[in-house]
């Protein structure tokens, strides 16, 4: 196999802030070499606080969380159904729902304030690395709503059991549902 180089790139979606990265990679007879980060493609980020893997079985939800800080989320094994909800009232994207397919060498840039939800779909799990440019604490800053709300039109991929504790927490499903809550609905 002669090698083959994928250079990164970057889409918007319907979500002001909300990007879909292709990493840049690199692929031989060897495997694959993905650069997962490169503080020059982000350079309005600043440095990294805290880097989390989580790892999720299948059919786990996990979300949907906006804190006060920007995220950068990817699979790095497996497979994952990826949820975002724009929480921020004052954007002129609140309220929108983007949904995308993670697999490893595609991650989401998410913007402070911008729910982040996650099913994982790979009959082996996954594993989910976020980055965060603001060390995660209790009772900091930020919202968490149902990823259950019917009324976010989520297209969860596999059910959900709502009192299976290997689908869902009992605190996500019992979180706020935003259609309900939403400021000036």
């Amino acid at each position: 196999m002669a090698v083959e180089i994928i250079d990164m790139s970057a889409a918007d979606t319907a979500i002001v802030g909300l990007q879909v990265h292709t990493m840049k990679q690199v692929r031989d007879d060897r495997g694959t070499v993905r650069e997962f980060y490169r503080e020059s493609a982000y350079p309005e980020l600043g440095q990294w606080r805290q880097v989390n893997i989580t790892e999720s079985g299948y059919r786990a939800i996990r979300g949907l969380h906006g804190e006060a800080m920007t995220k950068l989320v990817s699979c790095v094994s497996g497979r994952a159904f990826g949820a975002y909800l724009d929480a921020r009232p004052e954007s002129a994207s609140y309220g929108a729902v983007v949904t995308v397919e993670l697999e490893p060498g595609v991650q989401v840039l998410v913007p402070a304030g911008v729910c982040n939800g996650f099913q994982s779909v790979s009959a082996e799990g996954s594993q989910y690395l976020y980055c965060f440019t603001e060390e995660w604490r209790p009772g900091m800053a930020g919202v968490g709503y149902s990823p259950l709300d019917e009324g976010l039109g989520i297209d969860w991929p596999l059910p959900i059991e709502a009192d299976n504790p290997a689908h869902i927490s009992a605190k996500d499903a019992g979180a706020p549902k935003f259609s309900q809550v939403r400021v000036g609905a």
